[in-house]
């Protein structure tokens, strides 16, 4: 796809390129090199540098992210873990569209801030992951590896660190046949030629460098006619993909150089390919396919693509011919796909709703069009899944011009399909490793699973002796009309025919009283009847132990509730939602992550939460909660007794505050919220008068409309303060009681070193870097061979109230069920009420 202009979400764009995409694609078509970006997280890549080599120059380039960026922070919303990796993921496949490159994943997951690469090889396995690079590596054949990061301390980020060096170990690991051996059912040992590191431009590049170390230079400040733009606007188009993560970026334009430092193989002196055939030179037999691609494209023409059809037609032929491998394949189908454009040919498969259930039928047509005077058949249409196929037409059908035909379709699908899920999540992550099936592992490396279903559509185009049949493999989607947005496409589902929804992640028990779980009911299927149950352990029990229910209609819910006593002691337990249909189990949930600048993304977890049994006392009952980037806090505030409400514009700017005990800013909502800016005054009077403010962590940016500067002029507390950028990372961080009489320690609830046990992912983040000495503080933390800090919870007395700063990372600990952490916290939005005791 080339680019094209619009301030429209990226779903509602449109590409009016035609021709020109044409004529880039046939210029690809001549060219064979390839090279591999590898780096850590999504929003690592340089895309400047992959839109110079996958627009610029025609090289297949490919992004390797060691993780899909499951640890990363979230603007967009109160997705966290699996589910913001897979928001991550389809950012990334944005990007690659815009930029042309390819991307892939190993299987280690993102397991939060690291600061050395000894924690992350070490949380990882380093063997684990060497494994998946080199997988990768040899999958793709790249003549160039580029890593993004430099091995060293200079990196910053221990995952940032871990990719370089694993990279570099990859890079003859990957040609050894000794290693990893059981990879070669399906791929071949593959010698890079070169390795290089893309340094960082926001350095000085001397800086960074050997002394003498030689480094090439590559223009990616140039201007592309056939894009209509430089490679540096390609890649601010491409990291504005990464919105999740605040990483809009300008469209430079000008003059702008990268630069490649060698790191091994051959040396180069000028370009990083030098010395490498790019050409179909390197392929044996391949002169005649050479001379018609080139022909081909010398006689171009962009008023009639359709002639050069023929041309094209002449040098598939002469490509089947040669001996098959990895990269005349991928050319075989780049060739197959422009000989379709140039025919204008359109092909689609859309069912007619975006869920399927097995043992049901899905209805789709296969629309098709032949947009030239070209003579083109549709000789055979197989719609394919899992589990075999079907075919889809009766007889060949031949395509009139710009004439489109539709045939509908009726396909049963077995009862026992299987549902869909991406790959890495059918089972639970292990050891931050995600578990992949047996039959799975030849998926390793794909950013997402096939399509549930797929249509071969067998195509025959050209005339007389020199027609050929083509066969074009299209995803069976559903293509739907947006009201807001226009047409648009889903990815199709199977879904199970049952699927439960428990309203919570965890629930808290401060008494021994039962609590109402209530468990929502969704039919995928009509007409259906069973019972639900909740899967309990020793010591936890459950009214009624199982309930019945009927529903009638596709997508009809209902509620049915349990009562849950726990123990009279302290306990964390696990309970388990489990329906039972026609003697078949269901224990599915379904979350559909819809946002618009990706495609809908459906997957169907298990549905469990934990039970924690922990005496909290919580004084302050009224509360209001200023929503930032999202979290899960103020349900959990709930289920320690608060009644809370989350404040709009309207009740910051002019609403009554003194009707709360407390106000909790949410995560990042000084970052996102230019109401809660506006109406900071009021917030610190609202202390002034005997109100209790909790701001959470922030970081040093402000993202409100029409702004992207630092938080400046605002003044948070009452007193000065400044956000750091020093988190701890590890989450079983020793910590320090600082002052073990302070009210923050012991009021409500008496906080013991246990309660800073059992945490999860980090301890804390943008730590504040300077404080007012007016500001009291509780504890200290701090990272191995680091420095303590002591700004984590800043106290202090304003007026008739209290103002409580932390950076301690409750939108983590809380969600997940941490008893001390719910305690601690409980005691920091309790501060007011206690101080007036």
């Amino acid at each position: 796809m080339l680019l094209c202009a619009s301030n429209l979400p990226l779903r509602a764009q449109k590409n009016f390129s035609g021709s020109a995409e044409i004529r880039f694609s046939l210029e690809k078509l001549q060219v064979t090199g390839s090279a591999l970006m590898i780096a850590a997280h999504p929003d690592d890549e340089n895309t400047a540098v992959i839109a110079y080599f996958a627009r610029g120059r025609k090289i297949h380039t490919g992004y390797l992210s060691l993780n899909r960026g499951e640890g990363g922070q979230n603007l967009l919303g109160a997705e966290q873990g699996a589910l913001i990796g897979l928001i991550r993921t389809q950012e990334l496949l944005r990007a690659r569209e815009i930029d042309g490159g390819v991307q892939s994943f190993t299987r280690v997951v993102d397991f939060g801030f690291s600061k050395v690469a000894s924690e992350t090889l070490g949380k990882w396995g380093k063997e684990n992951a060497l494994r998946d690079v080199v997988w990768v590596i040899r999958q793709f054949q790249p003549d160039v590896i580029i890593n993004r990061f430099s091995g060293s301390p200079m990196d910053g980020h221990g995952h940032h660190q871990s990719s370089a060096l694993l990279s570099k170990e990859a890079f003859h690991a990957a040609a050894d046949p000794s290693h990893f051996p059981e990879q070669l059912r399906w791929v071949k040992p593959w010698q890079a030629k070169r390795l290089f590191w893309n340094t960082f431009t926001w350095r000085n590049v001397d800086e960074q460098l050997p002394q003498n170390q030689k480094r090439l230079t590559l223009a990616t400040g140039d201007y592309d006619p056939l894009l209509g733009y430089s490679y540096q606007e390609v890649a601010g188009m491409s990291r504005s993909m990464h919105r999740s993560q605040t990483m809009g970026a300008p469209e430079r334009k000008g003059e702008a150089k990268d630069y490649l430092v060698h790191l091994d193989g051959a040396p180069a002196e000028s370009d990083p390919f030098e010395g490498i055939d790019t050409t179909w030179g390197r392929v044996p037999g391949a002169e005649e396919v050479q001379r018609l691609l080139g022909d081909a494209l010398a006689a171009y023409d962009f008023l009639n693509p359709a002639d050069s059809v023929p041309a094209l037609l002449k040098a598939r032929k002469s490509m089947l011919a040669l001996e098959r491998s990895p990269l005349v394949a991928r050319k075989l189908l780049e060739l197959e796909e422009v000989i379709g454009r140039c025919a204008g040919l359109w092909l689609d498969a859309s069912a007619s709703h975006y869920e399927v259930v097995p043992g049901m039928t899905m209805r789709l047509n296969l629309e098709m069009v032949n947009r030239s005077l070209l003579p083109v058949s549709v000789v055979a249409a197989e719609v394919i899944g899992q589990l075999g196929g079907a075919s889809g037409l009766n007889e060949p059908l031949i395509l009139m011009p710009n004439q489109r035909e539709v045939k509908p379709l009726a396909i049963p699908i077995p009862e026992d399909y299987p549902i869909s899920q991406p790959y890495w999540l059918k089972e639970a992550a292990k050891n931050d490793l995600y578990q992949i099936a047996p039959e799975d592992e030849p998926l390793v490396g794909m950013p997402e699973s096939p399509a549930s279903y797929h249509v071969h559509f067998s195509v025959q185009i050209g005339k007389g002796a020199e027609a050929q049949l083509i066969t074009y493999t299209r995803p069976v989607h559903h293509r739907y009309v947006d009201p807001l947005y226009g047409e648009l496409t889903r990815p199709l589902v199977v879904a199970p025919k049952i699927t439960l929804e428990l309203g919570q992640q965890s629930v808290l028990f401060p008494t021994t009283a039962a609590r109402r779980v209530d468990v929502t009911v969704t039919s995928h299927q009509p007409k259906l009847e069973g019972e639900v149950m909740i899967q309990l352990p020793d010591g936890w029990t459950a009214t009624p132990s199982k309930v019945p229910f009927q529903v009638a209609g596709i997508g009809e819910k209902l509620t049915v509730s349990f009562h849950v006593t726990p123990p009279s002691h302290s306990a964390k337990a696990e309970l388990q939602v489990v329906a039972t249909v026609g003697g078949q189990r269901y224990d599915r949930g379904m979350i559909v992550v819809h946002y618009p600048h990706f495609p809908p993304q459906t997957l169907f977890p298990r549905q469990t939460a934990n039970l924690v049994r922990e005496p909290v006392e919580l004084l302050s009952r009224k509360i209001g909660y200023v929503m930032g980037a999202g979290d899960e806090i103020p349900r959990s505030l709930e289920q320690m007794g608060a009644a809370v409400t989350l404040l709009t514009e309207n009740d910051l700017s002019r609403g009554d505050l003194s009707a709360y005990d407390a106000i909790i800013t949410g995560v990042r909502a000084y970052n996102t919220r230019p109401d809660l800016v506006a109406s900071q005054k009021r917030l610190l009077d609202y202390v002034q008068q005997g109100g209790t403010l909790v701001t959470q962590y922030n970081t040093t940016r402000f993202f409100g409309a029409g702004a992207a500067d630092p938080i400046e002029g605002v003044q948070l507390g009452p007193y000065p303060f400044q956000i750091g950028r020093d988190r701890v990372s590890v989450e079983d961080a020793p910590v320090t009681v600082l002052r073990p009489d302070h009210p923050l320690l012991n009021r409500p609830n008496r906080i013991q070193p246990s309660d800073f046990e059992g945490w999860v992912q980090e301890r804390g983040l943008y730590f504040p870097s300077k404080f007012d000495d007016r500001y009291e503080t509780v504890v200290a933390t701090h990272d191995p061979d680091e420095e303590s800090l002591t700004g984590g919870i800043l106290y202090a007395r304003s007026g008739k109230g209290v103002y409580v700063f932390t950076s301690y990372s409750w939108f983590r600990q809380l969600p997940a069920g941490v008893p001390g952490a719910s305690k601690l916290f409980a005691n920091l939005v309790s501060a007011g009420k206690a101080a007036a005791r």
